[in-house]
């Protein structure tokens, strides 16, 4: 009996001390700032983050250094990944939750294709399950990992205007999935409720479907009149990057994203 306690008590102290190690290696990450160099790569790769409020930099910083050491980069089809890529993806994956306690906790792999890649999906008809190959600009999974067409993420960085960013679109996914489940319904901050999503997004989830089947002009992206979880990828890429549009043509929506993100980007200059 004695033997047993002492080993369970080293087992025990084992254990308490990876996971103080851990939490302290975590917050000198998250107290961090970039590199003169990675500032730069940055700013010139993903010029959107520029806009950033002052106040928040310190945290996004400290938040791109925990993302680079907790996820696994892989280059696939013969991709090199560089510097520049994984600054580049780190940084549109964090602005989302630049003001946020969300985080990214079961992502550890991003798969990094030259261009849109391949991938096999089920359709349902019926009773009848068949596969068939789609092709891609992004994927995101359940747990991970994050799959991404670098030239369109490069691309979407870039035109920091147009409502559509491939990163930014697949990382609302990974934030919607913290819930449990990737439906639209992400992990709301205190104060909001369901209830008040729920009637927000289907309301507008109805009217954009409404405008899309009729060749309606809308700000956010025709795609999003696919499913719920594709609205709420579409319009927290127009909240970023069509934020004026977004509040002005959407108000509850915008204010839907604002309160959970804890942001405004309508008003960063």
């Amino acid at each position: 009996m004695t033997w047993f306690l002492i080993i369970a008590a080293l087992i025990a102290g084992f254990f308490g001390f990876r996971f103080f190690k851990g939490r302290r290696h975590r917050a000198a990450l998250l107290g961090s700032p970039l590199s003169e160099r990675a500032r730069a790569v940055i700013a010139a790769e993903v010029p959107i983050t520029q806009r950033l409020p002052a106040e928040l930099r310190a945290g996004f910083e400290g938040k791109i250094n925990l993302f680079l050491d907790q996820v696994e980069y892989i280059g696939c089809d013969g991709l090199d990944v560089t510097e520049e890529m994984e600054l580049s993806i780190a940084a549109q994956a964090c602005l989302i939750i630049a003001n946020s306690d969300a985080w990214y906790k079961n992502l550890r792999t991003i798969l990094i294709y030259p261009g849109a890649f391949k991938s096999t999906t089920k359709v349902h008809d019926g009773y009848v399950v068949r596969e068939e190959e789609v092709v891609r600009l992004g994927e995101s999974w359940s747990l991970g990992p994050v799959i991404l067409s670098w030239h369109h993420s490069q691309l979407g960085a870039a035109i920091e205007d147009d409502g559509k960013n491939v990163v930014l679109h697949e990382f609302a996914h990974q934030l919607d999935d913290l819930s449990g489940q990737t439906n639209g319904v992400p992990l709301f901050r205190k104060g909001q409720t369901f209830a008040e999503w729920e009637a927000v997004f289907l309301e507008a989830f109805a009217r954009h479907e409404y405008k899309v089947e009729r060749g309606k002009k809308a700000v956010l992206d025709p795609y999003g009149a696919t499913n719920h979880q594709e609205f709420f990828a579409v319009a927290i890429e127009a909240f970023f990057e069509k934020a004026e549009k977004l509040e002005e043509d959407e108000p509850a929506i915008y204010a839907q994203l604002s309160t959970l993100l804890a942001l405004d980007p309508a008003r960063w200059t």
